[in-house]
């Protein structure tokens, strides 16, 4: 039985200690950092509305509205364990504060060799009911497919007769209208690659915005420009051109 009794108590203090060394382990927020680019040059509030941006194809184009959707954060450890962050954010880089983002769960310090987010919603998350994005007009129509846009980018452009016309380049999960079963997943996780976590530690990443419009696909705005969004193909060309579009910045 004194045995039986020493058994038990060295299980409890050894669970009872090792819940203590669980919790005295440092935690720590993260938050995202959004940083907005045209190929080097960096992209600010102030400068939307000019006609000073040339894409890959040689549209002279400006932006008005650029916003856009992420979720799903996850950071994978060495063991190649995942931690899974709740949440989302749109990204407007009319708001600066909507540019930094910090989920609201605490993560332990120490390093992990990657951190990825979803590029728009799951299909599962895409069928939710979210009062905040519906307040921003962020649904798609039921008729095509409903749930919510990935990515939205507004502005003017310099058309083949020299004068300014309007685009709409916007992101949705593909729909073929003519074959449902056509439809295409335009979700992406981005991975960024590995960070070391420390207390309030902040992860700057860089939006290559003329990339949407690059590679593969070279975009030519006098044929796409506006209804998008029905538009199957295109879908599948954005989703195709934003694979590159994130990327981890290089702090000096």
């Amino acid at each position: 039985k004194m045995k039986l009794k020493y058994i038990f108590f060295t299980i409890t203090f050894i669970n009872l200690f090792g819940c203590i060394a669980d919790s005295d382990e440092p935690k720590s927020k993260i938050t995202l950092n959004f940083n907005h680019y045209w190929d080097e040059n960096e992209i600010t509030n102030s400068e939307l509305n000019s006609l000073n941006l040339t894409n890959e194809f040689g549209n002279l184009l400006s932006i008005e509205r650029l916003r856009y959707l992420i979720s799903g954060i996850v950071l994978t450890n060495d063991n190649g364990q995942t931690i899974e962050l709740e949440g989302y954010n749109l990204v407007n880089i009319s708001s600066e504060t909507s540019l930094n983002y910090t989920p609201l769960e605490m993560i332990k310090s120490g390093y992990y060799s990657n951190i990825s987010f979803i590029f728009g919603f799951t299909n599962e998350n895409n069928n939710g009911n979210y009062v905040d994005l519906n307040s921003k007009s962020w649904n798609v129509p039921s008729m095509l497919g409903g749930g919510y846009h990935f990515l939205q980018i507004d502005g003017k452009f310099i058309n083949n007769s020299n004068e300014e016309q309007g685009y709409n380049y916007h992101a949705i999960r593909a729909t073929n209208n003519l074959n449902n079963s056509n439809n295409q997943d335009t979700f992406f996780r981005v991975d960024l690659g590995p960070i070391n976590v420390t207390i309030e530690t902040e992860i700057n990443i860089s939006v290559d915005v003329a990339k949407w419009f690059k590679n593969p696909n070279t975009w030519n705005l006098n044929e796409l420009n506006q209804m998008l969004m029905p538009n199957y193909e295109a879908q599948i060309m954005m989703y195709e051109n934003g694979q590159d579009v994130f990327s981890l910045a290089i702090n000096d």
